[in-house]
């Protein structure tokens, strides 16, 4: 039953949803909408049944003292809303959980139904894949819709993927056959340092989304810590021949294929956003690993036993022109763009 008690009348509403566990490559998508949440000082409204949706030995509850009382939190997903000020001022339904282990279409449906009572105009689930793709490299994110009019209307890809889907691609789906307008942005990251915090992959979903809905996302440290972070898989990739041979490949193979992308229009985006930004002033993955750019699962490379690293696969000849991807085809923006469903 959905209970709205609390929540205001909205404006212009629309729902961003992350789950973590196979569509969360280094937790980026769900630290994105974690993100919006703390920034905005999202209010919790509403929280999914767990005994509905998940497998307790697969995700566990946690127990934790609140001033010496025991309490217990249960793994779910839950809603919360926030408003973007601004001369046009909108609000976001935050959807941030974990991949549920059973009932999924019961899960969107009932998604669905806050959905409808809220006056939600679109919905947007972000998501992250391993690909072989550099971490030198601008994150690739992909926004891609099953609606050819919405494809064409919003400058996004026509989902063609056949293949395994986890709840991102499901959600997506039933909004669509609801008759939701429905968008799915994937981040791109490198399957050879998959483990989270990916600081770059989130801010790279968070300037697409930003973009997509046109609002101001502060980003707070997150610039900062993206750096950070590539300066710390640099000396660990510099501590191996293998492996940085092997990124210098994935570089060369980047660069080939992104030539033709320099081009005035993405300039002309980029530009756009810095003068917005000018004048606004103002859990772990779960087991079984994440989507990669084929739909099956795979682990990261980097140091992640006591016996040293995994040697990385054999990296492909480069080509000019990417392949179809799973549930993302890659296809880089402007520096945090390109794909999946």
């Amino acid at each position: 039953m959905i209970e709205l008690e609390g929540v205001p009348e909205l404006i212009d509403p629309v729902m961003v949803a992350a789950f973590e566990g196979w569509n969360d490559a280094g937790d980026a998508a769900s630290t994105a909408v974690a993100h919006l949440d703390r920034e905005w000082k999202g209010e919790v409204f509403a929280a999914l049944d767990a005994e509905d949706y998940y497998d307790f030995q697969v995700n566990r509850p946690t127990v934790w003292l609140d001033g010496g009382v025991r309490k217990i939190t249960w793994p779910t997903t839950r809603l919360s809303v926030v408003r973007v000020g601004g001369e046009k001022p909108r609000d976001l339904v935050l959807v941030r959980g974990i991949e549920p282990s059973m009932r999924w279409r019961s899960f969107c449906n009932e998604l669905l139904g806050f959905a409808h009572e809220l006056g939600v105009e679109l919905v947007v689930v972000l998501g992250a894949l391993l690909g072989d793709t550099p971490h030198t490299r601008p994150v690739p994110v992909s926004g891609v819709t099953s609606d050819a009019d919405l494809a064409q209307r919003m400058n996004l890809e026509e989902t063609k993927y056949e293949g395994p889907t986890g709840i991102v691609g499901i959600l997506q789906e039933a909004c669509t056959h609801a008759g939701v307008p429905a968008v799915s942005l994937w981040a791109a990251v490198p399957h050879y340092v998959s483990q989270p915090p990916n600081p770059k992959a989130t801010l790279a979903l968070l300037n697409r989304l930003e973009d997509l809905i046109d609002v101001r996302i502060p980003l707070g440290e997150l610039p900062e810590d993206a750096r950070a972070w590539q300066v710390g898989v640099d000396q660990l990739a510099a501590e191996d021949t293998e492996v940085a041979e092997y990124v210098q490949t994935l570089e060369e193979a980047r660069d080939t294929a992104e030539l033709p992308e320099a081009s005035g229009e993405a300039i002309a985006r980029e530009f756009e956003r810095y003068l917005r930004r000018r004048d606004g002033g103002g859990q772990p993955g779960q087991p079984g690993g994440h989507a990669t750019a084929d739909g099956t699962d795979s682990t990261s490379y980097l140091r992640d036993n006591p016996s040293g690293r995994s040697k990385p696969p054999k990296p492909p000849k480069p080509e000019t022109e990417t392949e179809p991807g799973a549930e993302a085809e890659a296809e880089t923006d402007d520096g945090d763009a390109s794909s999946e469903d």
